[in-house]
């Protein structure tokens, strides 16, 4: 899905996943669209539920529905914490890698922008995997925003 727009309205996109750093990546991304008077792409992925060999019950398209109205869920629940106010916003959910889709969406946007897990489980990985990617291969420029340190 390329989400690039005939229109020339600026665009900033954002992806969320309910973690504390996209919000916050959401929050400053929010503030840079207010600034640049640009509409707001919130991205939020899920991916479908696979059966492995150890699953007992069969996946089956309820799961599916299940898996994208939970993300919807999750995109809800980052808004209703920011609060967009005048800010145009663009809801996206999308099936798929978290970064190939961030990548495809921000086709034609002026800025691409993702949180960073700063040291997670492993300490020597400053980026998590979704903002690498992304840093790697959008076509716009990167915003990473790392949570405050604790």
């Amino acid at each position: 899905m390329s989400a690039a727009r005939g229109d020339q309205t600026p665009r900033v996109v954002v992806g969320v996943d309910g973690s504390e750093a996209s919000l916050r990546a959401l929050q400053w991304a929010l503030e840079e669209a207010r600034l640049r008077q640009a509409t707001l792409d919130v991205v939020h992925t899920w991916n479908r539920p696979v059966a492995s060999e150890v699953t007992v019950i069969p996946v089956t398209d309820v799961s599916v529905e299940g898996a994208r109205d939970r993300a919807e869920e999750v995109l809800d629940a980052c808004l209703e914490r920011v609060r967009p106010g005048e800010v145009p916003v663009e809801r996206i959910v999308s099936e798929g890698s978290a970064a190939g889709v961030l990548i495809d969406v921000a086709q034609g946007a002026e800025l691409l922008v993702v949180g960073s897990r700063g040291r997670g489980g492993f300490s020597s990985l400053l980026l998590g995997s979704v903002s690498h990617q992304c840093a790697l291969h959008a076509p716009c420029p990167v915003a990473i925003v790392r949570t405050d340190p604790e």
